[in-house]
């Protein structure tokens, strides 16, 4: 059997983690050059207004008069209106060092039916509409990349990415315990495929897999900065649990700590390399200007994206903010969008790639105008 057919198959971990919960797979790909590029999918919604909230703006209490009180013990400032949730505070030397920067007000095309499924689809495909592209706008790119290969990696998530399906060859991987063989398991997968050299062959890769995960149980942000420190160029995989409609505060401490370690593992991680690395974290949309009685928020519209990375004009907080009083609520009740966020992205591929404008306004985000460069760019 091919090994590399067995990998991308993802039979190993079949037979390793069958009861295991799905996986959310590590994509990565190998191209030309020493620029890289990781996106990071904040699945749940992230409340930019949270996250990064205009604690300066008074109308921000008054909205939040709960929220706002808990963000504020542990507030880190930024640039005399914005400031950062302080469980994020392990990031501020990249913001002074310019390499953390902010886009607020941001949002895809999507709007009114706030609904994760659609908002995340229309993320990840980077179209107008929701269900019109089946394939996601990152796999495009790689398809429009000359010389651009699968980095092989172990195929061990069980869950598609949208982001990065289609045509073009993704190399897949994610950790966890999970894939570990019990003594019990091994045998029983070895006395059932004994007499099947293709079986066979494919029990004893999955024992090195299962051996290799209990030795090395590393985050998918380490592992993504390990091998793109070598061969890979583009990496991508997402981080959960931003949807936060009751204890808001409580709730927002583990996705937080998840994405300040990875952003963290990738810098480190990369060493030189992260000089020429852009990091671009994006959710499916905002959340609502006031909060629920129940201290969370709900479903919203304009949000935040997170830029990270040495090959970045940071220390900034970027976009044009429409501020949150009355009147300039969407729809009286969310952060209004000033910019479509497939915009960073579409500058961050042509900084990294030189795709050519013209593709990355059709081919790969669909009735995009990127307008003029951002000034994030170093």
């Amino acid at each position: 059997m091919d090994r590399r057919a067995f990998l991308r198959s993802g039979f190993a971990l079949g037979c390793a983690a069958a009861a295991a919960p799905a996986l959310t797979p590590l994509r990565l790909l190998a191209a030309p050059g020493e620029n890289r590029l990781v996106v990071i999918v904040l699945r749940g919604a992230m409340d930019g207004l949270g996250v990064f909230p205009p604690a300066a703006d008074r109308e921000y209490a008054a909205l939040r008069p709960g929220l706002a009180a808990q963000v504020s013990k542990d507030l880190v400032p930024l640039d005399g209106r914005f400031g950062m949730d302080g469980r994020l505070a392990a990031l501020e030397p990249l913001w002074r060092a310019e390499e953390l920067a902010v886009a607020h007000a941001v949002s895809t095309p999507y709007r009114e039916k706030r609904s994760h499924f659609d908002g995340q689809d229309l993320l990840e495909n980077g179209g107008e509409e929701v269900g019109v592209l089946k394939d996601g706008w990152l796999n495009r790119v790689a398809a429009l990349l000359p010389g651009a290969t699968a980095a092989e990696a172990l195929s061990v998530g069980r869950d598609a990415m949208l982001l990065t399906s289609g045509a073009a060859p993704f190399g897949s991987w994610a950790p966890g315990q999970q894939l570990i063989l019990r003594n019990d398991e091994r045998g029983l997968l070895t006395r059932i495929y004994a007499q099947d050299p293709l079986f066979a062959e494919a029990v004893a890769m999955a024992e090195a897999l299962s051996a290799d995960a209990g030795e090395r149980r590393e985050s998918a942000a380490a592992y993504a900065a390990r091998r793109l420190a070598g061969e890979a160029r583009i990496a991508a995989f997402s981080i959960g649990g931003w949807d936060t409609h009751a204890n808001q505060h409580g709730a927002l401490g583990h996705p937080l700590a998840a994405l300040s370690e990875a952003i963290l593992s990738l810098r480190s991680g990369l060493g030189s390399a992260w000089s020429r690395t852009l990091v671009v974290a994006m959710t499916e949309f905002g959340r609502t200007a006031r909060e629920n009685g129940n201290r969370g928020t709900d479903h919203g519209t304009g949000g935040a994206a997170l830029l990270a990375g040495g090959a970045l004009r940071g220390g900034r907080i970027y976009g044009s903010f429409p501020g949150i009083a009355e009147r300039q609520l969407y729809g009286g009740r969310d952060l209004e969008p000033t910019e479509d966020v497939r915009r960073h992205a579409a500058w961050a591929i042509s900084a990294q790639f030189g795709l050519p404008r013209a593709a990355l306004e059709s081919a790969i985000f669909p009735g995009l105008d990127m307008g003029g460069a951002p000034g994030w760019l170093a």
